[in-house]
């Protein structure tokens, strides 16, 4: 380090009034704070931003909340105003034509197109309408179109019944799938009864089985499911076929044969039981006389 004479030193010194010297500005409290946050947000500002960012989403959410059901209310209120305006400008709906029904109630089909005294043509949901009608049990699809001004038409095609099924006393109409699709008021005799527990679910598989045997349908009045597991075949006459649990075509087969050479139906029995494959038996309706006695 060089040193400097003092000589040098103050041989350009000039004298100097103290009072013209500047002072510099002390720093506000305010600008203390202000100086720390800038330096904060540079060392920090990804967090700054996101936890800003995050109170946000909160207080308008909040609000949100608080607002939804007066909106809702008001949207409502709306709704209900229009509707009328539209009723009283005569676009209410006046005529509502119904096709294809026999097993669904015409009172189901009202209730599902949820049409109100003052349900406009122009706010009709034709959509919903169409998805609640489809969920009618005997419904297979159903087409619902609108008409201006004041028509509703509803087209529906119906599940196809295969038989009649009695439980508890109630007799209802299935389809092929053992769905029940309505209740049988007396429209569908010519289907075939069956009758039980879990009746309708086996009904299809015995009916397909009788169609080869047309000559077994003749005074058929019921097919009865026992305990769920095998079939009766119930006739006019009073009589029983107790058919097996397994080889249900191998025993109609052999009761044909035995129908189309002794007319076995037509004897004056009460049962007769297949259930045993290398056995026919029969009930007589009256028991022989015993040979002793005569």
């Amino acid at each position: 380090m060089q040193q400097v004479r003092s000589e040098a030193f103050f041989a350009g010194a000039r004298p100097v009034d103290p009072r013209t010297l500047p002072v510099p500005a002390r720093r506000s409290p305010l600008q203390r704070v202000n100086n720390r946050f800038n330096r904060a947000f540079v060392l920090h500002g990804w967090r700054i931003r996101r936890g800003v960012t995050i109170a946000v989403l909160l207080v308008a959410a909040t609000a949100l909340i608080q607002v939804r059901e007066p909106i809702g209310a008001g949207f409502a209120a709306l709704s209900t105003f229009a509707q009328g305006h539209f009723a009283d400008a005569g676009l209410a709906v006046g005529e509502i034509s119904i096709t294809g029904q026999t097993l669904t109630s015409e009172q189901a089909i009202f209730d599902a197109l949820g049409i109100q005294p003052d349900t406009s043509t122009l706010a009709f949901d034709v959509e919903s309408a169409r998805s609640r009608i489809a969920e009618l049990p005997a419904v297979e699809s159903v087409t619902v179109r609108k008409t201006y001004p004041a028509e509703v038409t509803v087209a529906i095609s119906e599940k196809v019944p295969v038989a009649r099924w009695r439980v508890d006393g109630v007799t209802f109409v299935v389809d092929a799938a053992g769905e029940q699709i309505g209740e049988d008021r007396g429209a569908y005799g010519d289907l075939p009864l069956v009758i039980g527990d879990g009746a309708a679910d086996d009904a299809m598989v015995m009916i397909r089985a009788l169609d080869h045997f047309p000559d077994l349908s003749k005074g058929l009045v019921a097919l009865s499911r026992i305990a769920d597991r095998r079939w009766d075949m119930i006739y006019d006459t009073g009589l029983r076929i107790q058919l097996p649990e397994q080889g249900v075509a191998q025993a109609l087969g052999k009761l044909s044969f035995y129908q189309a050479q002794y007319q076995l139906l037509d004897r004056d029995v009460t049962v007769i039981d297949l259930r045993v494959d290398s056995v026919v038996a029969v009930r007589p309706t009256t028991p022989p006389e015993d040979p002793e006695k005569s």
